[in-house]
């Protein structure tokens, strides 16, 4: 009887080890690809970062305080979660996040922005929907979230304001993905309702902002599209002090958001209320290229 010889051919063993190299390079290749797939949609990071080749890459930003942030189904520090298909989630709509990227926008979009506060649904991906709507052609959305909650006009005011120096550096980051800045959406002003001075500081203080926003932005063409306040902290003439001062603001396009549902705490607009204002943004925005 011959002995076994490990260094003689042996097909069937052969046949073994092939179907297992074959099986390891299949894997390794599945892997492979569907880590690039996976690449592909994230866009962050990537030199161009948008979701198909586009003409228009439309850049708007977005400033104020908590009702521009967002505070739409939120109760006792918690979201509900809630999305309205108006504020559903699109290829063509992104946001730059608080690690200056590009991702596709999706709610909460003060997400990592507004960090003291619980964000909620607030008025841009309503907006932003609502674009698309309308001018299905427009291009891609980028949304830039600037917006902090419970912040006075002097703390956006002042000569150096990191609030509004953070505004003017995350612009310019939009920016350096190409594009252009198509308008500022800004609600602010309920926290300047709290006292009598301050409602009567407040006229001086926003023409002293937006003086100075524009000397930093370098184009003065910007469309800045302002919310007329819906709600206040204060005394209801303190509240008609700031929305006076707002509607008497000259070379602006305002929205008026009074009549708008708040919620129970009589100061947030509602989910709904947040979609209607995201549409009236929309609209008005229209109004400028008109």
């Amino acid at each position: 009887m011959s002995k076994y010889n490990p260094c003689e051919y042996d097909p069937f063993t052969f046949y073994t080890a092939m179907k297992r190299l074959c099986t390891k390079i299949f894997l390794l290749f599945l892997l492979l690809l569907l880590l690039y797939c996976y690449s592909g949609f994230r866009m962050i990071g990537q030199e161009n970062p948008y979701p198909e080749t586009v003409e228009k890459v439309n850049i708007f930003i977005l400033g104020g305080q908590s009702n521009m942030a967002g505070r739409g189904g939120v109760d006792d520090k918690e979201w509900d979660e809630y999305v309205p298909t108006e504020c559903m989630r699109n290829r063509r709509i992104l946001r730059l996040n608080e690690n200056s990227e590009l991702e596709e926008a999706e709610e909460p979009l003060h997400s990592g922005i507004d960090v003291n506060k619980t964000c909620g649904v607030g008025p841009g991906m309503a907006f932003a929907n609502a674009i698309l709507e309308k001018d299905p052609n427009f291009g891609v959305i980028v949304l830039v979230p600037c917006a902090i909650g419970g912040t006075s006009i002097t703390a956006w005011s002042g000569s150096n304001s990191s609030l509004r120096s953070q505004m003017i550096k995350r612009t310019t980051e939009a920016l350096n993905y190409g594009g252009k800045i198509r308008a500022i959406l800004w609600y602010q002003g309920e926290k300047d309702t709290e006292t009598e001075a301050a409602s009567y500081l407040f006229p001086s203080e926003y023409q002293v902002f937006l003086y100075r926003l524009y000397q930093e932005l370098k184009n003065p063409q910007i469309p800045f599209v302002q919310v007329a306040l819906a709600s206040g902290q204060g005394e209801a003439d303190w509240l008609e002090n700031v929305r006076a001062s707002q509607i008497a603001v000259k070379n602006v396009i305002t929205v008026d958001a009074m009549g708008l549902q708040v919620g129970e705490d009589g100061l947030h607009l509602t989910t709904n209320s947040q979609v209607c204002l995201g549409r009236m943004l929309a609209d008005a925005f229209f109004s400028t290229i008109s």
